[in-house]
């Protein structure tokens, strides 16, 4: 009697404990850790990435498949490879994350290739944008664009439109090279002619002397890429100051140099300004309202692209999850990535399965006054694009 009473206790305790590791796995927490820069001259790509990811968060809940969604954000400051690499360390020996996500900057993301591809972490790139990034680890994907894929377009709409002589001028880094060559590349197969390059240091440049190099080749035209941030404001100052709008030289971008939270700090220097990209607060969809709405309960500033890449990338995190009931695998995770389809706030997005780069609609726009606000109006569209360079 007693060997059967006991019998019955240890297996009512067994079934205890296993109801109690259920109820425990049911309720534990999948662990994304966001590598963006917080601080610094390039605080506006973390702030708005990381609370992008949030405003997708508190649209759609913080729980997937029973699990929670913790996000474990870390400051990598700016362009820093050496810092970009130490915290991906962190975060995967130390804290322990599912998935690593964020990276404003290319030169942070190459850096923690090595890192992310032996421990087979599915990371998500959520604006850093040269081409070769998804070449460098099969455990990448990207939910942002690529320099070339924003960059082909414009020199496409130029040509249409008659320009033939255009000067670029380009951040000296990754992505600015990328755009150099995209442009170059397109414009010169059409019949146009480059007459003239410029490449600009990442920090504290000093526009004039670009500008009036520009002015003095006497182009139709200059196209520019800039990372998004102060170094666009400085250049429109120059290039207002130095008269080339003026002179009849259009001013062609990607949506980098006319990014969306800064249009009323440009004013009337931008009108007129065309630019080419794959988002604009002012695209016209329910995804785009849904987007602004949830977005506006985390911050009242207007958002950008980035905060879409982070919106984006927490969507495609979050379908991961689904797919995979809640348990995370390494090379599963990224299966279930390749050939995903989100309904964006910048319109439908496909992850092409060979690249793990987004195929999007790529708009060309034009910096209109509406109201009391400027905006990027977008008008003509370049339908599901792909990066040029794949």
């Amino acid at each position: 009697m007693f060997r059967i009473g006991f019998v019955f206790v240890m297996l009512l305790c067994g079934i205890l404990a296993l109801s109690a590791d259920q109820a425990c796995a049911a309720g534990s927490t999948i662990k994304i850790g966001m590598i963006a820069e917080m601080t610094g001259s390039f605080s506006d790509f973390g702030f708005n990435i990381v609370n992008g990811a949030k405003a997708y968060m508190k649209e759609h809940g913080d729980t997937v498949a029973g699990k929670k969604i913790e996000l474990i954000v870390k400051d990598v400051g700016g362009p820093s490879p050496e810092v970009a690499k130490r915290l991906a360390q962190e975060l995967i020996v130390k804290d322990k994350v599912d998935f690593i996500a964020g990276f404003g900057f290319t030169p942070n993301a190459l850096a923690v290739a090595p890192i992310i591809t032996e421990a087979k972490m599915p990371t998500v790139i959520m604006n850093a944008a040269t081409s070769i990034i998804t070449t460098k680890s099969p455990y990448f994907v990207r939910v942002s664009m690529t320099l070339p894929q924003t960059t082909e377009p414009m020199a496409q709409w130029a040509h249409k439109n008659g320009y033939r002589k255009i000067y670029t001028l380009v951040a000296d880094y990754g992505p600015g090279h990328d755009s150099e060559a995209a442009f170059k590349k397109a414009f010169t197969k059409l019949g146009g002619q480059v007459v003239g390059e410029s490449r600009v240091p990442l920090k504290n440049p000093e526009f004039g002397p670009y500008v009036q190099r520009i002015k003095d080749s006497k182009p139709q035209a200059v196209f520019v890429f800039l990372p998004a941030g102060e170094m666009p404001v400085a250049f429109m100052k120059s290039y207002n100051e130095r008269g080339l709008a003026k002179a009849g030289i259009k001013l062609l971008t990607t949506g980098d140099v006319m990014n969306d939270n800064v249009q009323d700090a440009l004013g009337d220097h931008a009108l007129g300004v065309i630019s080419t990209h794959h988002y604009s607060v002012d695209h016209k969809s329910p995804e785009n309202k849904a987007f602004l709405a949830a977005f506006a309960k985390i911050e009242p500033q207007r958002p950008n692209y980035m905060a879409v890449g982070g919106y984006d990338g927490m969507a495609a995190i979050y379908n991961v999850i689904k797919q995979l009931k809640g348990v995370i695998d390494g090379d599963k995770a990224m299966a279930a990535f390749k050939g995903m389809k989100l309904n964006s706030p910048r319109g439908p997005v496909l992850i092409d399965p060979a690249t793990r780069d987004a195929i999007e609609n790529i708009y060309v726009r034009e910096v209109k006054k509406i109201g009391s606000h400027y905006y990027n109006v977008e008008f003509e569209t370049f339908k599901a694009v792909k990066d040029p360079g794949k």
